[in-house]
């Protein structure tokens, strides 16, 4: 009996509750934060949407995992991973590293899904947002179409049709299925036209804020996925017939008065923004020395020979030496690296025409100077290269030319007089120099603005459209805009074809663009590996030229079947 009473209370007390006010029902967290009570206001949008910036900078600056981010570059017809000898290893031995279970591709995932999950919830909270302004409604929308469509592309490049997530995630998921790769493009299309249709224009936003031009370049990259060609030429003419950009043809910046070039002043300290002088670079990525929530770039570390293992024979003895001094800085123009990745003979060599500033001694580095011995040594100053010491190098130390010495690519290094030494963390009250050499988990990182994208690749993009249409005097015109800036040789009608741009993109974007993209982009990673990469192109597969869906989000999409790509077990 007692039981029943009990019973019959807890129903009347359930009664009771959903019979009140609602007002009396409704949760009202006061120190919980949720998207109900976070998003409301303009610097909470801002917040928000800062957190996606976020995530793009770890990405182009290489902290969601180095190997993830190194793999975007090398494995390509542009480099290989040096570290690896024998046997083969990462993705130097591609057929059995690039699989399901691999954690780069996982890595690229789930860095572009959280971006994607951030810009979804922004998206869905700004039309609702009471609290905002027309203007800054337009803005937050814009912004964060713009990364969710550029992420989707990422993912589409790289993998094919992807799952297309479009709504503000309230529980977890488990039954998605893959859109095509065109669909995922069309989405991609629709995201950035709105996008474009909501920014500002570049020179009416703060330095490294998404705008009108970055939106519509990106487009033109997805329109020619599309095969829309003419799209693609009208968002790319969009993007260089403005006013507010230029390419960078005059010296300039804080090095101008210095011996130099254009090309290299584009890449110089605190010479990317816009606010700087700089009308090139269409979005800048920010980071700043002193500001502990910064992250630095770690390419440098990664693409700069390790020095400090570079030995010779002392002439007139027996005794290894070194050639840099302690490994410092070579001739004062570079920061000292670990050689992880190391450009193949066909960027190094085969690519170049006489003449050509991109690769010039302010650019690329190929001859330093021997200082690890006394000034009284016959070797002191003597060129390792040009007077013979690479060639006397020892069979034991045969390391050294593959991953210590090789020439060097000055773009993500400073230039004499902006070093930090690794002193740890101390030197963050440093603010005389601008280069950050803060050892993060034993890796250097370099405090400096960085590009996503300059109008160079706008020109490159419009070529590669011209070509799409058959219409390879214009492509070469378009070429040849940026090859006049390069005191190039000039390209032909006759020289165009896709090999061609891929080798103009190598000249002009080296370091900048992620090159598995690109490749996988073009369906032409294989193709370009095995020719050019003396490493991954002996294992490579024609269907590598998709990167492999994550076994992971395969194993864990209980409700559907998540479609691997044919190849791959």
């Amino acid at each position: 009996m007692k039981k029943v009473i009990i019973s019959i209370f807890v129903l009347s007390m359930g009664t009771a509750l959903f019979s009140c006010k609602k007002s009396f029902l409704d949760e009202e967290p006061l120190s919980i934060y949720t998207p109900d009570n976070s998003l409301q206001t303009s610097a909470q949008f801002q917040q928000a949407i800062n957190n996606v910036y976020n995530g793009i900078r770890n990405i182009y600056m290489g902290n969601i995992n180095l190997d993830t981010y190194f793999g975007l570059y090398y494995a390509t017809d542009f480099a290989f991973n040096a570290t690896d000898y024998d046997p083969a290893a990462k993705l130097n031995a591609y057929k059995a590293t690039m699989v399901p279970s691999y954690f780069i591709p996982q890595n690229i995932w789930t860095a572009y899904y959280k971006i994607i999950t951030n810009a979804n919830l922004i998206i869905a909270r700004v039309p609702e947002a009471s609290q905002l302004s027309d203007a800054d409604k337009n803005s937050f929308l814009g912004q964060a179409l713009f990364f969710r469509a550029y992420s989707y592309n990422i993912l589409a490049n790289l993998f094919g049709g992807v799952p297309l997530e479009l709504n503000e995630l309230t529980e977890p998921r488990y039954d998605y299925v893959r859109a095509s790769r065109d669909e995922v493009y069309q989405q991609c299309k629709k995201d950035l036209q709105q996008a474009a249709a909501l920014l500002k224009n570049i020179n009416e936003v703060s330095d490294g804020v998404v705008n009108k031009q970055i939106a519509n370049h990106v487009l033109t990259e997805v329109l020619i996925s599309l095969k829309d060609y003419d799209g693609a030429i009208a968002s790319a003419t969009s993007v260089i017939s403005y006013s507010g950009v230029s390419l960078m043809t005059s010296r300039f910046g804080r090095r101008a008065t210095t011996p130099g070039d254009v090309y290299r002043d584009l890449f110089e300290y605190n010479n990317q923004n816009y606010s700087t002088g700089n009308h090139e670079g269409l979005l800048v990525i920010q980071t700043a020395l002193n500001n502990l929530a910064s992250v630095g770039d770690q390419t440098a570390w990664a693409i700069v020979p390790g020095f400090n293992s570079l030995r010779y024979v002392e002439t007139g003895t027996s005794t290894k030496k070194n050639v840099m001094y302690n490994g410092n800085f070579v001739d004062s123009i570079s920061s000292n690296g670990i050689g992880w990745i190391r450009p193949t003979n066909h960027f190094n060599y085969e690519i170049w025409t006489p003449g050509d500033i991109r690769n010039s001694s302010y650019n690329i580095v190929r001859d330093i100077r021997i200082s690890g011995v006394a000034s009284t040594s016959p070797d002191y100053g003597k060129w390792y290269v040009k007077d013979g010491y690479k060639a006397k190098t020892l069979p034991a130390d045969f390391r050294d030319t593959i991953r210590n010495f090789y020439p060097i690519i000055r773009k993500t290094s400073p230039s004499a007089g902006d070093f930090v030494s690794a002193a740890g963390p101390a030197m963050l009250t440093n603010t005389t120099n601008p280069f950050g050499g803060i050892l993060l988990n034993g890796a250097t990182r370099l405090f400096m603005q960085k590009y996503m994208a300059r109008l160079a690749e706008t020109y490159l993009l419009r070529a590669e459209a011209y070509l799409g249409k058959s219409q390879t005097q214009k492509a070469a015109d378009d070429i040849n805009v940026l090859r006049t800036r390069a005191n190039a040789t000039p390209a032909t009608a006759a020289d165009m074809n896709m090999d061609y741009i891929l080798d103009e993109r190598l000249r002009e974007l080296y370091l900048e663009e992620f090159r598995a993209v690109t490749l996988t982009r073009l369906g032409l990673l294989y193709d370009r590996d095995k020719r050019f990469n003396p490493k991954s192109g002996l294992t490579i597969e024609t269907y590598h030229n998709l990167w492999p869906i994550p076994t992971t989000e395969i194993t864990q999409n209980t409700g559907a079947v998540l479609k691997q790509n044919d190849g791959y077990q």
